[in-house]
Order: structure tokens, then C-alpha cells, then sequence
């Protein structure tokens, strides 16, 4: 079905991904009409500040960095906050909200990722909080007002930055998770153990190999039992244990879906004039949930919705962790070559490299005084996505 004349660009989603395309589309096309609709507040911030907001004491308004309003003029665009898509009829180019009818000229789905969450018995598992957006992140500062014992779930990215980030803003910080090293899917067991050392000089506790099995309230605040009977007192429980991309609206709709909206290296999905990107999106078999891959992605589609097809690629992309107990910068190898890792360096300052059968350098994971060395190594790595 053709489109009417007049029917919007529509971005569903506000955050990195939603606004960043909106700004480099804007470069190329001024005209054009364009609907962003938020499920939040509209807030213009950067997301993985987030991790970094309770060592310098920054509440929710502090790392806002534009209200709705001002994106609005902006972007020369209609934003819509705290709405919800209800459906999205791509047989008729439109969506849903509600009984409301939004035809679209293109549609990007931007919606990111949402938290993982795992059954918790106990009378306060619904105490368990995650921060995922700006407004968990002012939720989380609200409950955390005058407490100071906090019990993490995870261990991966995420719950290593709040590890440190909570310690730093004077919290007492112990993690969980059910896995024998900290960043298992990303790290070698040689950098994790200094990234582990890193944090525990800062006072944090771990518990590697049991789950959360139960949380209660007690007199003292929380009481968490672990599957192998540790008993932790605790005040607030964050869940940090991996983010899903939103794909139920799209499954919905008839779209290819996988471990996210499946779409190619246009950003295309599986139907006309519908597009993905950010952590929703598996481009190309990749599901990179990072910034740097949104920023290609968004670079990309703006070209193409501005009328010149454009395929994204993604070359080298380190990821910084924001972990100053352990400085730490990781380059996963790509996905279906491997390779020998060899490590260099101890205590704080690990070199970790992968290198194929002929030499070539296909990752590394450096921590402390080596991650000096990531500019002359990302020169020899490989393109994620060429």
C-alpha cells in the first residue's frame, strides 16, 4: 500500500539510537515530516552515563541533557512521550496506539532492549529493581536515599560498572551470579581476575556459583538467601543480569525475528519501509548491543531514508568499561574465527591477545596501565562487519 503524501518518517524510541538517527537525517533532509514516540519521558541523555552517576553524586535531572520539547524544535519533529504502540499494520503502512490509526512513510524501530528478569521467591521479590532508562535510573537514586548495603545480580558489563560506581558513591556492594568468573561471555579468565581484584580494593564482595533463590523483608531492610544457604543483609537488590531486544510488536506484525528484529546491512527488516536499529536490531546475524555500533547504524539509515541506499559496516569496535578501580578495554574476536590466546603482564595489568594461525591479531583484552596499548592494536584488528 502507497503511503499518503504527507504521512511522517515515525522513529519509535528516544533513546541513543531513536535521537541520534533523528539528528543525522536532519542533516541530510530538513523537510520531510517526523514523529518520534517515546514510552518515557522523552529526555534527551546519554545511556551509559548511567553507570557513572553515584561516584559523582548526579541525580536523573543532572544527566538529562534536553527535555522533549527542546529535541521537538530541534529535529524539527513531533514527539510523542509516554506512548505506547499497540500494534503496527505494515500492510497498510501504519501503527497503533490505542484506537488511533499513525500511518508512516518509513517506520524505524528503535525501542532497545529491556532487562532480563528471573523468578525470585520471597515476599519482596518485587523489591528487585533494574535501571535500563533515566527514569529507573531516578526510581533506583530514590530508593537508594539513605541506605548503603546493595546486593547486584550479574556480573557481566553492567553490573561491574554499578559495582564500581556504588562503591565509589559510598555504598557497600556485594554481586551474584551463578558463574565462575566475572564477564564471562567477554573477558579472559586472566583480565577478569584483575578486573575482580580491581573492584574487591574497593570493598566489594562477590559470590560466584549460586543464584538468588529468595529475597524477604526483614527488620534491618532485605534479607537474600543464595542457592548454596549464604544469607546476604542488604537494603535494595539491582538486577543486572542481561538486557533482551524487544521483539514481541514486531513478531507480531509479521516481521523476521530472532534474537532481535532481523535486518540486513540497510537496516532493513523483513518488510517494506520498515527498518531497525540499536539494540533491538540483529544486523546481519549481529546483535552488537554497544554504542559505537548504533552510531554506524544510525549514519547509515539516515542516508538511506533520505533517499540514498546505504549499507552499514562496522569495523573495529572496542568496548570501554567503565570500571576505574581496573581500567579495562575488550575487543571480542568476530563472530566464526577463532584463535590462541596468550597472555602478558600480571596483578592489575593484563595484555590478553588472540591471534588466528598465521598471526593475526583477532581480539585482545587489556586492563591497567595496558590499556595504553588499544590505539596501536585496534590499527591490526579485523572489521566486525566489512
Amino acid at each position: 500500500m502507497t503511503a499518503p503524501l504527507s504521512a511522517p518518517v515515525v522513529i519509535i524510541g528516544t533513546g541513543l539510537a531513536g535521537y541520534n538517527l533523528a539528528r543525522e537525517f536532519r542533516k541530510l533532509d530538513g523537510d520531510t515530516p517526523l514523529l518520534l514516540i517515546s514510552a518515557d519521558d522523552g529526555r534527551s541523555y546519554s545511556k551509559p552515563m548511567l553507570s557513572t552517576g553515584f561516584a559523582k553524586d548526579t541525580d536523573a535531572d543532572a544527566l538529562s541533557m534536553a527535555e522533549p520539547g527542546a529535541m521537538a524544535e530541534q529535529l524539527k519533529a513531533e514527539i510523542r512521550t509516554h506512548t505506547h504502540i499497540s500494534g503496527i499494520d505494515p500492510g497498510h503502512r501504519q501503527l497503533w496506539i490505542g484506537e488511533e490509526a499513525v500511518p508512516y512513510r518509513d517506520l524505524v524501530l528503535a525501542w532497545g532492549a529491556e532487562p532480563i528478569r528471573v523468578p525470585v521467591a520471597g515476599d519482596a521479590a518485587d523489591s528487585i529493581l533494574s535501571i535500563n532508562d533515566l527514569e529507573d535510573y531516578a526510581r533506583f537514586r530514590a530508593a537508594a536515599a539513605g541506605k548503603r548495603r546493595v546486593l547486584i545480580l550479574g556480573v557481566g558489563l553492567i553490573g561491574c560498572e554499578f559495582a564500581n560506581d556504588l562503591s565509589l558513591g559510598g555504598y557497600q556492594v556485594e554481586l551474584v551470579a551463578p558463574c565462575e568468573q566475572l564477564m564471562p561471555a567477554l573477558l579472559h579468565p586472566a583480565a577478569a581476575s584483575a578486573l575482580q581484584a580491581g573492584l574487591e580494593s574497593l570493598g566489594v564482595r562477590f559470590h560466584l556459583g549460586p543464584l538468588l533463590t529468595s529475597l524477604e523483608h526483614a527488620d534491618d531492610g532485605l534479607r537474600a538467601q543464595l542457592s548454596d544457604g549464604t544469607l546476604i543483609a542488604c537494603d535494595l537488590v539491582l538486577s543486572a543480569i542481561g538486557l533482551r531486544p524487544r521483539i514481541d510488536l514486531a513478531a507480531a506484525a509479521g516481521l523476521a525475528v530472532n534474537r532481535g528484529v532481523m535486518v540486513d546491512r540497510e537496516l532493513r527488516s523483513s518488510h517494506a519501509n520498515i527498518y531497525a536499529l540499536g539494540d533491538c536490531a540483529e544486523v546481519d546475524g549481529l546483535s552488537l548491543l554497544y554504542v559505537m555500533p548504533l552510531m554506524s547504524c544510525a549514519r547509515a539509515l539516515a542516508k538511506t531514508l533520505a533517499g540514498e541506499p546505504t549499507s552499514v559496516g562496522y569495523g573495529p569496535m572496542p568496548v570501554t568499561v567503565k570500571t576505574p578501580a581496573c581500567p579495562l578495554v575488550v575487543s571480542p574476536p568476530p563472530r566464526g574465527l577463532t584463535g590462541e590466546w596468550t597472555v602478558h603482564g600480571s596483578g592489575g595489568d593484563i595484555k590478553a591477545l588472540c591471534h588466528d594461525a598465521g598471526g593475526a591479531l583477532l581480539g585482545y583484552v587489556l586492563t591497567g596501565t595496558a590499556v595504553q596499548e588499544k590505539f596501536g592494536l585496534n590499527k591490526e584488528l579485523p572489521a566486525l562487519l566489512a
